[in-house]
């Protein structure tokens, strides 16, 4: 196996990113865990590892444990190897080096929770001023059929709300990404569509989220389990498929001229209930895993966004079906600008948090797949 000369320095600017580049040179000379998942593979192409490398390597991390469970350096043996750790140090500060704009990421990192909820409590509340100062009857009055929503707030001034926060969203994520690339691409030759459809579908089954086919480690390393990959799987496609809900809906709008609220047995109400539940499941999983992880593995210091995301994408199903059950009623009003504040929240804060790790991830088995294709 070739490595991969792609840097001539090893100056790390962060205690995060010295610290994994001394495990990598301690794995390097072991390889026992090479069968466990992508990273040590990846790890082994190389003998210096720049930034790039270090951040590429983080985010096609798991952090399923069982290398740290495997390893015969980690603590207490003075070599004190713990990779999961060090690479979830890592991936966290991976996310604030590539953020765009730069400035508003350690803001989300030090606050990510208070902010989302305030932005969220922020935008309910214009609405229910919004609504109120146009006609306070409104508010509380039940409304039924087509149309329904947009008697609290005009589908114009909805859509230019939502519409600028969602630009905003895909702008920043897709300038970090941008930069994230360009950092661990390297000179590795292309890879072309396999390489994307690769990536896709590692990523689709979420490949390697199983401990070498052992299971994730929690607080008993002695019993690893499934279950975290299980709320990984329902958090992800509970997400796709209120993605495909919206889309929906909005060509239901602009092509067909159907306002929602839309029938229960109606497209966009399946796909959005259906996503909504696995947006109920997943992320109750996933908080309850977090705090059942072993505490050795985690990285204590970065809970903010984190757990931010995970909490935003479970408000706004929580609200969703709230809305979906009580749209008729007169608390439609008050959940609907609950469930939009929400959502706008959650838009603003995806491209400062764990949402990104996905992203990059996807791109990480990317390189992944152009690496294996090119033999090195």
């Amino acid at each position: 196996m070739r490595a991969i000369d792609m840097h001539t320095t090893t100056t790390h600017p962060t205690e995060a990113l010295r610290e994994a580049d001394r495990l990598m040179v301690v794995c390097n000379s072991c390889r026992y865990c090479e069968g466990l998942c992508a990273v040590f593979p990846a790890m082994e192409r190389r003998r210096l590892f720049n930034d790039g490398d270090l951040n590429y390597l983080a985010n096609l991390c798991h952090s399923c444990g069982a290398c740290y469970s495997d390893c015969q350096f980690s603590p207490p043996h003075e070599f004190a190897v713990n990779v999961p750790k060090t690479l979830a140090q890592v991936r966290g500060d991976s996310y604030r080096a590539y953020a765009w704009p730069g400035a508003l990421s350690g803001l989300f990192a030090r606050n990510g929770l208070a902010i989302s909820l305030i932005a969220a409590l922020s935008v309910a509340l214009f609405v229910l001023g919004f609504v109120a100062y146009r006609d306070p009857d409104v508010l509380f009055g039940t409304h039924a059929g087509p149309g329904a929503f947009y008697k609290l707030m005009p589908h114009n001034a909805m859509a230019a709300l939502f519409g600028a926060v969602f630009v905003y969203a895909v702008l920043a994520l897709t300038l970090s990404m941008r930069a994230f690339w360009r950092d661990i691409a390297g000179n590795t030759p292309a890879g072309g569509l396999a390489a994307f459809f690769q990536a896709a579908k590692d990523a689709g089954r979420l490949r390697y989220l199983d401990g070498g086919k052992a299971g994730c480690m929690n607080d008993d390393a002695e019993a690893p389990t499934d279950r975290r990959k299980h709320y990984h799987h329902a958090t992800f496609y509970g997400f796709l498929l209120c993605f495909a809900s919206t889309s929906v809906a909005t060509l239901y709008h602009y092509l067909l001229g159907r306002e929602a609220p839309y029938a229960w047995w109606d497209l966009p109400v399946v796909l959005g209930t259906l996503g909504g539940i696995g947006l109920v499941v997943g992320p109750i999983g996933l908080l309850a895993a977090k705090f059942k992880r072993a505490p050795e593995l985690l990285d204590e210091n970065r809970f903010g966004m984190d757990v931010a995301f995970i909490v935003m994408l479970l408000l706004t199903s929580v609200t969703g079906l709230a809305l979906l059950l009580l749209r008729a009623t007169p608390a439609m009003g008050i959940v609907l600008a609950i469930h939009l504040g929400v959502v706008f929240a959650l838009f603003l804060t995806l491209p400062y948090g764990k949402f990104v790790h996905g992203l990059y991830r996807f791109l990480a088995l990317v390189q992944y797949a152009r690496e294996s294709k090119a033999g090195h």
